[in-house]
């Protein structure tokens, strides 16, 4: 009986411990584990590592045991020629949520475990379909994605902590940079982010969407001058489409906005009809003034005076009207209208821009 209850607490003690989750601790050998991220337009980036400290070893770090030079044989793990893990500890990962170019060569969405073949003047950076395995001690060139050759920077001041940074963006770009001791290595991250965006809209609607999300997809295509025509059929299924089509003046605007972008002129104009009665004041003055940017003055103004004479007397009104008959040159309406604003300015810095509008056609000068 008694060694019958020994087997089963021995078995009881057994099963617990397979049960329970490992120690929580810090990074081996007093090392931090870090990670940085970025996006470039819908292109999420991200650097997963630990990091390393100089910890007095200024001048031993780079072509010694601590980062070596070329491909070495570490003594541990499958590979005989391995480069440095670009980190400590477990092998340092960078993953991308789309294609992307690494010093314009393609590399496609996905987790990279991330190696460095460093050299004196030069690196080499290998972005491995591998980036589970422990450090490089199992680093296996058949499974390299990407290798390219960057070269080394020299950097004033010693980085105790090795770093991951993006810096230099753009909005199709950025460079990663490791930074330690007194190096850097960096490496350009780019994306055609218009084509990626465009692929994506199209993947959302493949299914059922609200009528603004076309609208955004469309005024995308408009702000990028970019796939027109595809923008155009967007923002139509979210004006026309069965049941779910909806029409409104942000919607009808912006389909005559890409309607004159494609010089369909006439077709624009159509559409801008059908878009002002369903307007708020707001929307028609702010169209008005897009007008007057476009050097459309007395299209402008025909659309300022019907706010005018929908809404008359008021701020809004009274501040286009002024503005319209300024382009066109006419600065004793484009005063009455003004000064008639001035007493309905809703707070001070409305006042002020009113007043300085004023005093500009005062002097026969153009406020647009």
């Amino acid at each position: 009986m008694r060694v019958y209850l020994i087997l089963l607490l021995l078995g009881t003690v057994t099963y617990s411990s397979s049960q329970v989750a490992p120690l929580t601790t810090a990074p081996d050998g007093g090392n931090k584990k870090a990670s940085v991220s970025e996006q470039i337009g819908i292109v999420k980036i991200a650097v997963n590592y630990c990091r390393p400290g100089v910890k007095g070893r200024e001048g031993k770090i780079w072509g010694t045991s601590v980062a070596h030079y070329g491909l070495q044989d570490l003594g541990h793990g499958t590979s005989y020629a391995a480069p440095w893990r670009a980190g400590a500890n477990e092998n340092t990962t960078i993953s991308f949520s789309h294609p992307v170019d690494i010093e314009g060569k393609g590399l496609g969405a996905g987790i990279y475990g991330f190696f460095i073949i460093n050299g004196e003047t030069e690196s080499t950076l290998i972005f491995s379909k591998n980036h589970s395995s422990w450090g490089s001690f199992y680093y296996d060139p058949a499974a390299d994605a990407l290798r390219v050759t960057v070269k080394n920077q020299t950097l004033d001041k010693s980085v105790e902590w090795l770093t991951y940074e993006f810096m230099d963006q753009t909005d199709s770009s950025a460079m990663v940079a490791l930074s330690w001791e007194k190096r850097m290595i960096r490496f350009k991250i780019s994306a055609d982010i218009k084509r990626l965006q465009i692929e994506e809209f199209k993947k959302d609607f493949q299914t059922t969407r609200p009528a603004d999300d076309f609208i955004q997809a469309a005024t995308f295509c408009l702000a990028n001058n970019y796939e027109l025509e595809q923008g155009l059929a967007w923002i139509d299924r979210g004006l026309y489409f069965r049941i779910m089509g909806q029409k409104s003046f942000r919607g009808l605007s912006t389909r005559a906005a890409i309607l004159t972008k494609l010089n369909r002129l006439d077709e624009a104009k159509k559409t801008m009809d059908d878009a002002l009665p369903l307007g708020t004041m707001t929307d028609i003055h702010f169209y008005g003034r897009t007008l007057l940017a476009a050097k459309q003055t007395q299209e402008a103004l025909k659309v300022f005076k019907a706010n005018y004479d929908k809404y008359p007397n008021v701020y809004t009104t009274n501040v286009g009207m002024g503005r319209a008959y300024s382009a066109l040159g006419d600065f004793k309406n484009a005063l009455f209208y003004m000064k008639a604003a001035l007493g309905q300015a809703p707070d001070n810095l409305n006042k002020n821009s009113v007043e300085s509008m004023i005093r500009k056609l005062e002097k026969n000068v153009d406020v647009n």
